[in-house]
């Protein structure tokens, strides 16, 4: 039985347990990219957000900044997907970040050119999604790739870790320097650099993939959805991190709290948004060194109910440390249910079709956030901001509590590592 296509040869040595997939220099040039990818998206993202605000000061106008990021990956999944399994993948993420850089350049130019609408910022938000779209199935089914199988839920934690660091980076870079400059000019720009940083480093990166079939049918198009439809498993734990995000997610919402309940502006505002990010750092690099062994699905429930329950408290709170300290928890306990998933998919998942299901994932993925930034503009909007966190909050208790007894089968999972060894790639 094959593993991945054989990663580079790991630096001589022993390295800790808990570092081991670093001893690999395909997956340190990755996390390099991914660092540098990261912190220029969620740059972009704070500068969109409290641009679009300032323009508008609609609470929907935020939501649909998310709308118009995902909706593009609604269309464009499938294909997608099926171009991550026919195509290299770390040629289609050299295009990616290439693509982003681009993006930032062009609200970059609408910015200098002086706009008193979004609408030009939300053509470049479209095209932005468009790029994800293609993005996300080939990073996810490119990771499996650079490390042997037995260290690849230690290369999840680390990746989930560096991706959590870069989001905190991000936010609160991007809100010092729109907070200095009084203007989005130098966010955009420094979120182009970082996309072009992220290019060279993909780039370095050397993997000889397996050989994949390249037929074009439509039921190989299909191969993800069907795949997942059949593995209650997998559809368990990426409708629940769906269904419990779209309903709890209160980021998009985030610059009301800044500016009209806790009055702490720009500055504060990328504090909030990079909140969640330090507790998922902290939570990662724990799970690296003491990784889950039994009970992984009771785990996954219990600890999406606790980002509900640590939402709520958001919602109502008016205190900087307490809504510091509930953003925290929802970090934490978001990352134990990303590192769950994302095994249990990778790894239950055969290279061939890695990149359709993923597809599929981040569907499930864009719509939990993208989605459930616009469902919280649109309750902000009915509602109000503090009862449309609130409820969500609460919903998200009510989906964990429904699919423990909808899938029992991710009720009762036990070990990260899926019997069989599906994850190995196909000859």
């Amino acid at each position: 039985m094959t593993g991945p296509a054989t990663p580079a040869r790991p630096l001589p040595g022993t390295a800790l347990a808990g570092r081991v997939a670093f001893r690999y220099p395909n997956f340190r040039y990755y996390m390099m990219a991914r660092i540098m990818a990261i912190t220029s998206s969620e740059m972009q993202a704070l500068a969109v957000a409290w641009q679009v605000y300032n323009i508008t000061h609609r609470p929907l106008d935020l939501g649909l900044v998310g709308l118009a990021q995902f909706l593009p990956g609604i269309f464009l999944f499938l294909l997608a997907g099926h171009t991550a399994d026919r195509f290299p993948r770390r040629r289609i993420l050299q295009c990616c970040f290439g693509a982003f850089g681009g993006c930032s350049l062009m609200l970059l130019a609408i910015t200098l050119h002086g706009t008193a609408s979004v609408y030009p910022i939300y053509a470049v938000l479209l095209l932005n999604g468009t790029v994800r779209a293609f993005n996300g199935p080939a990073g996810q089914a490119f990771m499996p790739l650079l490390v042997p199988e037995e260290h690849f839920p230690n290369a999840v934690a680390w990746s989930s870790s560096i991706a959590q660091a870069a989001m905190i980076a991000g936010p609160v870079f991007g809100g010092l320097i729109y907070g200095a400059a009084g203007s989005a000019v130098p966010v955009y720009a420094a979120a182009a650099l970082a996309a072009c940083g992220a290019l060279l480093a993909v780039s370095a990166i050397r993997v000889a993939a397996p050989q994949r079939p390249r037929s074009a049918s439509s039921r190989d198009i299909l191969g993800g959805l069907q795949y997942i439809r059949g593995n209650r498993l997998i559809l368990g734990a990426i409708s629940l991190d769906l269904f419990a995000v779209l309903l709890g997610g209160a980021v998009a919402l985030l610059p009301v709290y800044a500016r009209e309940i806790l009055h702490i502006g720009a500055s504060g505002l990328g504090l909030l948004r990079g909140a969640p990010g330090m507790g998922a750092v902290a939570m990662a690099i724990v799970m690296a060194h003491w990784p889950l062994r039994r009970r992984v699905g009771a785990i996954m429930l219990w600890c999406v109910a606790g980002f509900g329950a640590a939402t709520v408290i958001f919602g109502l709170s008016r205190n900087l440390a307490l809504s510091m300290a509930a953003l925290l928890v929802v970090g934490a306990c978001d990352m134990v249910s990303v590192i769950v998933r994302h095994t249990l998919v990778q790894l239950g998942t055969p290279d061939r079709m890695r990149g359709r299901v993923s597809a599929v994932n981040m569907v499930f993925i864009g719509a939990s956030n993208e989605v459930g930034q616009f469902e919280s503009g649109i309750t902000a909007q009915w509602f109000g901001t503090v009862p449309a966190v609130v409820l969500g909050g609460l919903g998200t208790i009510a989906i964990v509590a429904l699919w423990a007894w909808l899938f029992p089968a991710l009720r009762q999972a036990d070990a990260l590592h899926p019997e069989g060894k599906a994850g190995a790639p196909a000859a």
